[in-house]
């Protein structure tokens, strides 16, 4: 009986299981959202199917283009289970009328896409794991054959178009089960059916256009002994030579100009006229000390490890040759030293480290690649500042600062966005506001250097009313819809701390085509979108580590050609745009509350601030010696490179902070353990047993070690007790790698063993080595001896006096009186005898 009520149980209870598990497949008549997002996305779903899109034809439409919008995709069953009856079309939303909607719109909720094309059938079952591949061809507008489903698109403009994919899972209904979206920039309506005209853009003044074409690699440097990287230097990995060798990222990145404006820019001079590159000196230091052969560690995650060959100097070599060329014939601007964090850099307030970091990168760039790189540029890899690190650029001879334009404010309005710009809004789907407008170039008259600056040569005068020279602070700003999908571009995209918040996603879920079809729009949406509160210009600036492979960068080359060639863009220089006045009205930084959580943390600074303290006190202590190709500059300036390095914003925003953290934490030990090193191999030797003076004024011995390759003056600090008296010797030099000996003049009151602390010290008072103490006895016997001395000398006084005494009074001495008269007589004429010889020089 209580078997047959079990077996009635367990049947109800699979039938309701059966039933709870039917029930969200059935109801699911809506689709899961692709990367982008969607309002109607229904969060915790089981996700069947992945739509990706593979390419578009035309990327961007012209005139000259086919009537017609060919698009190929791959749907792919990532699920558990079968899908039946598969089938695609494609939608299109409205023109994108604000700056921002080339964000915003590709978070539209799917009945946004207004115009809806047919279905066009995939497959008639896709089993888990499988995948199809589908072309789909759209007219753009009616008139073109069959016009059934066409787009619509009427007029110039950047379309936001999506790809929906259908399909029926098992146990569930038809559903719409993923989507794709992406940005169609169309430049002109090309004829249709013969009937329909070209429509062209509309007439407007060309948009003055800049690109930077950055190229940066995150720190590779291992820190190790500054002598020990005059040989073979160590690198956490091999990744930098795959980057720089044929197909590598750095590789693609250079040929993709190569390609397009010719290694000289003779092939597109106009083009080449908008670029500039920048470079970061870090790399170029990197891959220079890699033509040089060098090791990496076996294991990146165990920096004390074991190391192997290297295997990129050839690719490094190459990749640097062609670079010469290249820099050569363009403008060059060098990036901040490994992209640091110019806030965290300013908060250590280190004027070596900034120098380095500020300053010195133009310097680096120009002797590696034999160049003139634009002086009086920094461009922060976060593209935003606050005011501490704009006081920090302006004291470096920064000019100006390129910044993101939601980065600077009209003085008195920064910091209004608080915290809303960290918190995403989860409700999607709203079309963003539009953004106020900023000047191109503004002024920051509360930022000025601390100092006067008298290099003023590269600095454009006539800023001020009479042709003064201005001293604020000037910021180039960009745009940031462009810059936001410029990053998305390639592999490992990152989302740049002034994207807003609202409209914040992971990109990582679009295919990389969609990526690139989004930044073709957003770079031609001021084009095609003349506004009387927007300046006709634009600054393109991807992110300095970035991930575009050669045919993505290739694609962005020629749209940004096509419209330089089409008459809707010109080229401006980036020495041009730096040098025409800037607005008259006050700014000041509006540092991004994102910027700051994707900085380097806090805790960071006091600990690098100590160390380059420690490394300032070094190299002030160093000796520069002629008949030595080491110099002290040259000798701590790796120990700077590697503080610098841990302040790199280098992957902050590509997913989380622990990896960085961890890189920058090992990376601050490692240099601090070397400090230790470096000060301890400068030392006083320990003398051996008791050392025991000759006399009360001995000297004192010692002998000093200095095992650093460099010369470096010292000091000895001793402590002398109370019955000893030791001479300041002064400030000694003591050779590289040897040792000197020293005579310390002292003075020692007491017969009894002394112990005489001894330790050296820098100039500045920094201890060195560590410190020892000298056992000392002396053969003075202090004021006993005095006083014996003193009492024998009376004594000696008396009797003498006593001798004269009785011989003047001519009586005997007493004391004389026991000698025996014929003694006394013979040994007078032994004296006489003696003197005769003398005289005669006789031999005795």
């Amino acid at each position: 009986m209580t078997r047959g009520l079990f077996r009635i149980a367990a049947a109800i209870l699979t039938i309701l299981g059966s039933i709870l598990v039917m029930a969200p497949l059935t109801g699911q008549a809506v689709a899961q959202p692709g990367g982008a997002g969607d309002a109607d996305q229904q969060i915790g779903m089981p996700k069947f199917l992945k739509l990706s899109l593979d390419s578009v034809t035309p990327t961007a439409v012209t005139t000259a283009s086919d009537p017609v919008v060919t698009v190929t995709g791959t749907v792919t069953n990532i699920g558990d289970r079968v899908v039946d009856d598969i089938s695609v079309r494609i939608q299109r939303a409205p023109a994108v009328t604000e700056p921002g909607g080339v964000r915003s719109s590709l978070r539209l909720d799917q009945v946004n896409y207004e115009v809806v094309g047919v279905f066009q059938d995939v497959a008639e079952r896709l089993s888990p794991g499988q995948r199809k591949q589908f072309i789909l061809t759209v007219a753009l507008r009616g008139g073109a054959g069959d016009s059934a489903g066409a787009l619509e698109i009427t007029e110039p403009g950047v379309y936001p178009l999506l790809l929906n994919v259908n399909g029926e899972p098992a146990y569930g209904t038809q559903a719409r089960l993923d989507d794709a979206r992406f940005l169609l920039p169309v430049l002109g309506v090309p004829p249709a059916g013969g009937t329909e005209p070209a429509v062209p853009a509309a007439p407007a003044p060309p948009v003055a256009t800049t690109l930077l074409w950055p190229l940066a690699d995150r720190p590779r440097w291992v820190p190790t002994e500054p002598a020990e990287d005059r040989g073979q230097v160590l690198l956490t990995d091999d990744e930098l030579a795959a980057s720089l060798g044929k197909g590598g990222r750095l590789d693609q990145l250079l040929g993709a100009l190569e390609n397009e404006i010719g290694v000289d820019g003779a092939r597109n001079r106009t083009l080449a006229r908008s670029l500039c590159l920048a470079i970061d000196p870090d790399l170029l230091l990197t891959a220079t000390a890699m033509t040089d052969g060098y090791r990496v560690l076996a294991s990146p995650s165990d920096p004390d490890g074991p190391t192997r060959d290297g295997g990129g100097a050839a690719q490094a070599r190459a990749w640097l040759d062609r670079l010469r060329v290249v820099a050569a014939a363009n403008c060059t601007v060098a990036l901040p030293f490994a992209q640091a964090d110019l806030s965290a850099l300013a908060a250590v307030h280190d004027p070596a480290l900034t120098a380095r970091a500020v300053s010195e990168p133009a310097d680096i760039v120009d002797r590696i690649l034999g160049a003139r790189s634009l002086r009086g540029v920094g461009i922060p890899d976060s593209g935003s500042i606050d005011p501490i690190a704009g006081g920090l650029l302006r004291d470096q001879n920064i000019r100006t600062a390129v910044l993101a334009e939601t980065a600077v404010a009209e003085q008195g309005a920064a910091g209004a966005r608080g915290a809303d710009d960290l918190t995403q809004d989860p409700s999607g789907g709203e079309p963003t506001p539009a953004e106020p407008a900023r000047p191109e170039l503004v002024r920051m008259p509360d930022i000025v250097p601390a100092a006067p600056i008298t290099a003023l040569a590269e600095t454009p005068a006539g800023d001020l009313p009479g042709g003064r020279p201005d001293p604020s602070l000037h910021a180039a700003t960009y745009d940031i819809w462009a810059a936001t999908a410029l990053a998305a571009v390639g592999s490992n995209p990152p989302t740049p701390s002034f994207t807003p918040a609202r409209v914040r996603y992971d990109v990582t879920n679009d295919s990389r085509t969609a990526r690139l079809q989004d930044a073709l729009g957003a770079l031609t949406w001021t084009a095609l979108n003349p506004r009387p509160d927007r300046p006709r210009a634009q600054l393109l600036v991807p992110p300095q580590q970035w991930g575009a492979n050669r045919e993505e960068a290739i694609t962005l080359l020629r749209q940004v050609d096509a419209l330089l060639t089409g008459g809707m863009a010109t080229a401006r220089t980036l020495p041009e745009l730096l040098a025409q006045p800037a607005d008259p009205r006050p700014y000041e930084p509006d540092h991004l509350p994102r910027a700051v959580a994707d900085g380097v943390p806090e805790r960071f600074v006091a600990p690098i601030r100590d160390q380059g303290a420690r490394i300032t006190a070094l190299s002030r202590a160093l000796v520069e010696v002629p008949e030595l190709e080491l110099t002290p500059t040259e000798y701590v300036t790796p120990l700077r490179d590697d503080l610098i390095r841990a302040l790199t914003l280098s992957d902050r925003r590509a997913g989380g902070t622990a990896q960085p953290d961890v890189y920058a934490q090992r990376r601050l030990d490692r240099t601090a353990s070397t400090m230790d090193r470096i000060y301890g191999s400068v030392t006083v030797l320990p003398p051996g047993g008791v050392y025991t003076l000759a006399s009360e004024q001995s000297p004192l011995l010692l002998v000093a070690r200095n095992e650093l390759p460099v010369a470096i003056r010292v000091k000895f600090r001793i402590e002398a007790p109370p019955d000893a008296s030791i001479d300041d010797t002064g400030e000694q030099i003591l050779p590289p790698n040897g040792t000197r000996s020293f005579q310390i003049p002292t003075e020692v009151n007491d017969s009894r063993n002394l112990v005489i602390p001894i330790s050296l010290t820098t100039p500045d008072g920094v201890a060195l080595g560590n410190a020892t103490s000298v056992s000392v006895r002396s053969n003075a016997y202090g004021q006993t001896l005095a006083i014996l001395t003193a009492g024998a000398a009376t004594l000696l006084l008396l009797l003498a006096g006593r001798r004269l005494w009785h011989r003047f009074r001519g009586r005997p001495d007493p004391a004389d009186e026991t000698f025996d008269p014929e003694v006394q007589r013979q040994v007078s004429r032994y004296r006489r005898f003696l003197a005769r010889a003398v005289r005669r020089r006789e031999p005795l």
